[in-house]
């Protein structure tokens, strides 16, 4: 019995330090995507519906319209560099990460939550706002 224990204990372990990797991941390859000023990129990380914040006001995008709403953004202001200054679980187990975006003239908070959707980890909400 304890052998059946043990094994279950590790497997616990390893699935829980999988999941882990993998949510840090995602958060690091959306860095990349933003660095580069991909909207093309980007969008694979998205969740079929995204609430995305700009200048211009909170709203619901698809994952198609939240692409080209990111290749405008990027297009108006191209990033210089951007970094992910935090990045955790809240309470509930929802992932985030909160990054600096910087242009050549301006710099933004960018916040991120993350969600399990199907066993993939997509971003669900995303907002630039102007430090």
């Amino acid at each position: 019995m304890n052998k059946y224990l043990l094994a279950t204990v590790w497997a616990a372990t390893f699935l829980a330090t999988t999941i882990s990797f993998a949510q840090g991941d995602v958060i690091a390859q959306v860095k990349e995507t933003i660095k580069a000023g991909s909207a093309k990129e980007l969008s694979r990380y998205l969740n079929q519906t995204v609430d995305v914040t700009l200048e211009d006001g909170a709203q619901s995008y698809s994952k198609a319209q939240a692409e080209f709403v990111f290749r405008d953004f990027f297009k108006q202001h191209p990033p210089v560099e951007f970094n992910i200054i935090h990045q955790g679980t809240s309470k509930g187990g929802q992932t985030f990460g909160i990054g600096q975006y910087k242009t050549d003239s301006e710099t933004y908070r960018v916040y991120m939550k993350v969600k399990t959707v199907d066993n993939q980890q997509l971003v669900h909400e995303i907002s630039f706002a102007k430090e």
